[in-house]
């Protein structure tokens, strides 16, 4: 394992993304249909803020912890608690409450901290609220998901701004079923989340997307490399990045989500981490693995690089998706492509150079 870890970090390391398509959409797929299964029969568990509900403020001794606050509100006949402390003591969200019983919840709660009944402070939360800031984040969603297909046009093509819109909602999705299947609460500070990874997706699918760009601008009649194996070349060339990129970014969001929300019992934290910390593994994965084998995809049927492939071919050239890839030290940037472009136009022919010799 260290062998091969050293290799990853100086770029050694070649990697059939493209050639192994069927794979990657295969498994894709399979996570797509668990993941629309657990939104059709769990559903998601919408927070207050989106079904309404009430929210109880109080102060407290020093000496409280989140077990007692929570405690007392479960005492009390109440199901959905979230305690959260503030700078003037303590606010604890629940499900919507009947009149009755949200005078039984502040007798109980100024019984147990000893404090005057009328010091805890009730406040409704309607239902249409969490609608608004719903819609706002479909408005939202679909003017990003606008700007990126316009972006990525004018940037590149079409076909790449069609992959990594479809990368997108594969994150999108799967995120979504994480959430369905494990039941966690779904706040304002999710959505957040959902539209914080749709920025972080993005960035790794350009990344890759701008290599592949310069390593295919020059494939021509006398080309070597079919557009398959310049894009996986490519593909591999940012491999190092797109791994240390996502283990600095992941490693933060993983200490909120496992030790804030465990050991301080961050509740809001916790809504914002989890999909955080799944959207950044899965958008890691589709920017190598769905994008990138989709664009491929479309790009082999234009004719130019069809032509390419059929000579190739009728020359015994190719190797179905297969590169010698050259190492390149880990952290290479795109000013150091132009290196990674001659090896699509000049892999074989430095080698004949090298057979003369």
């Amino acid at each position: 394992m260290s062998g091969i870890a050293r290799r990853l970090y100086r770029g050694e390391v070649n990697v059939d993304f493209v050639g192994r398509r069927k794979l990657w959409y295969s498994l894709s797929v399979i996570l797509l249909v668990i993941s629309i299964a657990g939104l059709v029969f769990n559903g998601l568990n919408l927070g207050v803020e989106f079904k309404g509900g009430s929210v109880f403020s109080f102060k407290a001794p020093a000496s409280v912890n989140i077990e007692q606050v929570r405690g007392t509100f479960t005492d009390a006949g109440v199901h959905q608690v979230i305690a959260q402390t503030t700078q003037n003591g303590w606010r604890v969200t629940t499900e919507s409450l009947p009149a009755e019983q949200v005078t039984a919840v502040q007798k109980a709660v100024a019984s147990e901290f000893k404090l005057p009944q009328n010091e805890v402070n009730l406040q409704v939360i309607g239902a249409s609220w969490g609608g608004q800031v719903a819609n706002k984040a479909v408005i939202g969603l679909i003017v990003f998901m606008l700007a990126i297909i316009l972006y990525l046009t004018m940037a590149f093509e079409w076909k790449m701004a069609l992959s990594a819109v479809v990368a997108l909602l594969h994150d999108l999705v799967i995120t979504a079923g994480v959430y369905a299947w494990s039941g966690f609460e779904v706040t304002p500070a999710t959505l957040l989340g959902f539209l914080t990874i749709l920025g972080y997706s993005l960035y790794d699918a350009v990344v890759v997307f701008d290599m592949i760009k310069e390593v295919t601008a020059k494939l021509g009649t006398t080309s070597k490399m079919t557009y398959t194996e310049a894009a996986n070349n490519a593909l591999n060339h940012t491999l190092i990045r797109s791994l240390n990129t996502t283990l600095v970014a992941i490693l933060p969001v993983a200490a909120i989500l496992f030790i804030g929300t465990t050991l301080f019992g961050a509740g809001t934290l916790k809504d914002l981490s989890l999909a955080l910390f799944v959207g950044m593994i899965v958008g890691t994965y589709s920017s190598l693995c769905v994008a990138t084998p989709l664009l491929v995809t479309l790009k082999e049927r234009e004719p130019r690089y069809q032509a390419i492939a059929r000579r190739l071919a009728a020359h015994g050239g190719g190797s179905g998706g297969r590169t010698t890839r050259q190492p390149v030290t880990a952290g290479a940037s795109n000013g150091t492509v132009n290196g990674t472009a001659n090896v699509a136009n000049g892999a074989a022919a430095g080698g004949d150079k090298r057979k003369k010799k």
